[in-house]
């Protein structure tokens, strides 16, 4: 990952230029947040306010560039993570095989996730749903926080045990989103400016409804791709109406996951990663936009799943390793046949967005059907665990 980035724009592997997000648009913004304000105005800005402090972070880096510091992070969260996975594997009744799926299948993006501050919103995700068995409130702090850096982390308390550590985590998650949203409005200015640019956004070409649309182009459809918001957006006929399904899917994802969470009565020690895995699958095949890097959560929750012998989600974490690894030919390999809509890139995003629509049923099926009682005689994990015995890995765990 890191010879292909030291490459990025020498290289053959596709239209290069990885990296421009951080040499361009992240130090721009960094001259912007270091005067104290968010970049008031800019259509790019899309990000919570929590965003603002990770990319100042590589200002606490002197003697390198920001280029630099900003990759030198993000290797020290990689390493984080995988610490973290590792630990959590170890423990009895535990498995090694999360921290060999985030090993392992990262690099299948190539050197994307050096360029993006991805890796860090999913240590957020990580290390929130790692902690849960230890500390509800340690767990609802990191998903605050992870929240307010790219507001999915918030799905990692979906699947929390009903009752007093549902109550605990959940609001330990306001308290401190609440703290930290008062001190950034204290230091900064335009902390909330990120609603007007998010609300203008369109279907992005990687999206499900953008490879529906380049298929239709195929068809005779007369609209066009274009530049906008920071990413390649599809503009004309009924692109208003499929982002106004995007949304719609959206609403109903969340409904689903909310029926699940009322009628489950079967919790193990991995319900909760299964279903925030599920959960952020659902949100990201129905979302507007699927950027490459949005695979790199999507890996980070897989892989605390497998931290777990209970999990439901092996087979969806094999699906995402695959789209992952289609990603990866998506952009940067063959970007420039995703943007004209050539058969090779119309098929290829087919292929990828197959592939995570997919494991988003497959991983919800799976979270469902574990929900319902076991036949026969109920085990302790036959229900969610009493308010002072939140669910813990045992080695003599049915």
């Amino acid at each position: 990952m890191l010879w292909l980035l030291s490459q990025d724009g020498r290289t053959p592997l596709g239209v290069g230029g990885v990296a421009r997000e951080v040499h361009e648009l992240y130090a721009r913004w960094y001259g912007v947040l270091a005067t104290g304000t968010f970049p008031s105005g800019d259509r790019l800005w899309q990000y919570p306010p929590g965003a603002g402090p990770v990319l100042l972070s590589p200002g606490l880096l002197p003697g390198l560039t920001y280029f630099q510091a900003f990759v030198a992070l993000t290797l020290a969260t990689d390493l984080l993570v995988t610490a973290v996975l590792t630990r959590a594997g170890t423990r009895p009744g535990r498995s090694l095989r999360g921290a060999a799926l985030w090993t392992a299948a990262l690099p299948l993006l190539l050197h994307v996730p050096l360029a993006r501050y991805d890796v860090q919103v999913t240590a957020f995700a990580v290390i929130s749903l790692l902690t849960l068995s230890r500390s509800t409130r340690a767990c609802g702090a990191f998903a605050a926080l992870g929240a307010l850096v790219k507001v999915w982390p918030a799905l990692t308390l979906i699947g929390t045990p009903r009752g007093r550590t549902t109550k605990e985590a959940w609001t330990s998650a306001a308290v401190t989103a609440g703290v930290l949203l008062l001190t950034l409005a204290a230091l900064f200015r335009d902390p909330f400016d990120f609603l007007h640019q998010q609300s203008g956004r369109g279907v992005q070409i990687e999206s499900l409804g953008g490879t529906a649309l380049s298929l239709a182009r195929h068809a005779g459809w007369p609209g066009h791709v274009g530049y906008r918001y920071g990413a390649m957006e599809f503009t004309g006929p009924y692109v208003t109406s499929i982002a106004a399904l995007s949304l719609a899917l959206t609403v109903a994802a969340f409904g689903a996951l909310l029926l699940w969470r009322l009628r489950a009565r079967h919790w193990t020690p991995a319900t909760p990663y299964d279903a925030a895995l599920c959960a952020v699958l659902l949100f990201t095949v129905t979302s507007r936009v699927i950027s490459p890097q949005y695979l790199v959560w999507l890996i980070g929750l897989a892989a605390v799943c497998l931290t777990s012998r209970h999990t439901t989600q092996r087979p969806v974490a094999m699906l995402v390793s695959a789209a992952a690894a289609v990603s990866a030919l998506a952009y940067p390999v063959l970007y420039d046949d995703v943007v004209a809509c050539t058969w090779t890139g119309t098929l290829l995003m087919l292929v990828r967005n197959g592939l995570l629509v997919t494991a988003a049923g497959l991983s919800f099926h799976r979270l469902w059907t574990a929900a319902a009682p076991p036949a026969g005689p109920r085990t302790p994990w036959a229900r969610p665990a009493p308010d002072r015995h939140r669910p813990h890995e045992t080695a003599s765990a049915p």
